[in-house]
């Protein structure tokens, strides 16, 4: 009331209200994300104002794509883009989990509990989660050589999400062979131009030194254009050269075939030559494409994408990305976790069994609601399966209780080892749901009024 004494057009939804818009929006969110989640999950259709599809199951390009107006489901959106720009994968559990916590705190609310003892046990729920989740996960040494199986584990974890089991299983070495180092990139510097006849002749006498007695044959690959003449020059001395090269392949063919870009002929010298057993021209489609092959030690290439349309190719290109992101944070993070739901089953019992037990008064409350927060994954994998999910989430707590650790299978509804199945989740990705989700769904709790009195309403009609 005191808000329209000051804005007579503001518009307000007080205490209760604005908490129940909160918990709506966010359970409305996880409802039309959940049934993407899994390697069972179904696939959405989007279309757009000109009529142009999109069939994905990506959380990401789903949030991202959708015209959202809710302002808490917005809030929700965004932070879930933000896990997948921080960790590439964990957008959909991001949003489940969220939506999830905000439904069990709802049942407390409705009996009368303060948000604040909710948001003081989520805190120590999720301080205590994190540290399990630091003696829940598998150590992965990498060296020099990194542990290729493991690797396709954690990439065929993440592609059968996102892409139906026999293509995932495919493109799943394609994946792991793609990042063989960590993301390199040199700065390329522009050098003042020298006459086109001198940098053309400097190039003829190097390949003349590095190609004389022997079959080698030598290619030129400038990031500018190479004026008619000089090709022709260039040509004349058995030298094939490729002009316009975008400045991302640049750095790529550095990676792929070692050597250096250099910026001036002036430096050009047989230690900064890559190599390569084969480079020709294909046409592909109306495109024409140029394909180095044949590299010693590559640190960088590309993946060739076809498919019978451009929703397919679009879909296998977003589960690609996912999943070389996932072996970049195995890579980055040594260590995995255990799939399946196995550690949220795990997680959720550590908390009732034992924290709930230290933490004084109704913070309890808070700590059980965390907990039981974290069977969602577990119960949405069972249920987008169409397994009963109660039988599913006894069968595995069971389990736990006698000390084994067990996941879902999706197939027969049976606990599984995932380490015997090769489930594995990435350790980054878990940590950043965790650290997140709480977070925002604290705040949303402790939302008591929505004001809609921005300065544009200030001004008369």
């Amino acid at each position: 009331m005191s808000l329209r004494v000051l804005n007579s057009n503001a518009e307000v939804l007080n205490k209760s209200a604005a908490l129940h818009m909160n918990i709506n929006a966010a359970k409305g969110l996880q409802d039309v994300l959940k049934t993407n989640l899994g390697p069972k999950g179904t696939i959405k259709m989007l279309v757009g104002g000109a009529g142009d599809i999109k069939l994905t199951k990506d959380g990401n390009t789903l949030l991202k794509e959708m015209q959202i107006q809710n302002p808490t489901a917005i809030m929700i959106a965004r932070t879930a883009v933000a896990q997948d720009d921080i960790s590439g994968d964990g957008t959909t559990s991001t949003v489940i989990f969220i939506g999830e916590l905000m439904k069990q705190s709802e049942r407390y609310i409705d009996e009368g509990m303060h948000p604040r003892v909710l948001v003081d046990g989520f805190e120590v729920a999720k301080k205590a989660t994190l540290q399990f989740l630091e003696k829940f996960k598998t150590p992965v040494v990498m060296g020099d050589e990194p542990d290729k199986e493991i690797l396709t584990m954690v990439a065929r974890t993440t592609l059968r999400t996102k892409l139906y089991e026999a293509l995932a299983d495919q493109l799943t070495d394609v994946v792991v062979n793609a990042v063989s180092a960590p993301e390199q990139r040199e700065a390329m510097v522009a050098a003042e131009r020298r006459s086109v006849d001198e940098r053309v002749k400097k190039i003829i006498e190097l390949k003349n030194k590095v190609c004389s007695g022997n079959n080698n044959n030598f290619v030129v690959i400038n990031q500018k254009g190479i004026d008619p003449p000089s090709l022709d020059l260039l040509a004349r001395a058995g030298i094939i050269a490729l002009r316009r090269a975008k400045r991302r392949n640049m750095e790529r063919l550095v990676l792929a075939c070692g050597g250096e870009a250099v910026n001036s002929v002036d430096d050009l010298s047989p230690d900064c030559l890559g190599w390569a057993g084969l480079v020709y021209e294909h046409v592909l489609g109306e495109e024409k494409y140029t394909f180095v092959e044949n590299v010693k030690n590559p640190h960088s290439c590309t993946i060739l994408i076809k498919g019978p349309n451009d929703h397919t190719i679009a879909q296998i290109k977003d589960a690609v990305r996912d999943g070389l992101r996932s072996v970049k944070n195995t890579l980055e993070d040594e260590s995995v976790v255990l799939g399946a739901g196995a550690f949220e089953v795990a997680a959720r019992q550590y908390l009732i069994n034992e924290v709930k037990k230290s933490v004084q008064g109704r913070a309890q409350l808070g700590v059980e609601a965390f907990a039981d927060a974290l069977l969602v994954i577990p119960k949405i994998l069972a249920e987008n399966s169409g397994l009963d999910t109660q039988d599913v989430i006894i069968s595995l707590t069971g389990e736990h209780d006698r000390g084994n650790v067990v996941g879902l299978n999706q197939h027969t509804g049976e606990p599984i080892d995932p380490q015997m199945e090769g489930i594995f989740d990435n350790y980054s990705v878990k940590r950043q749901i965790i650290n997140s989700g709480p977070v925002i769904a604290s705040q949303l709790l402790l939302v008591d009024e929505v004001i809609r009195a921005g300065r544009n309403m200030r001004k008369p009609n």
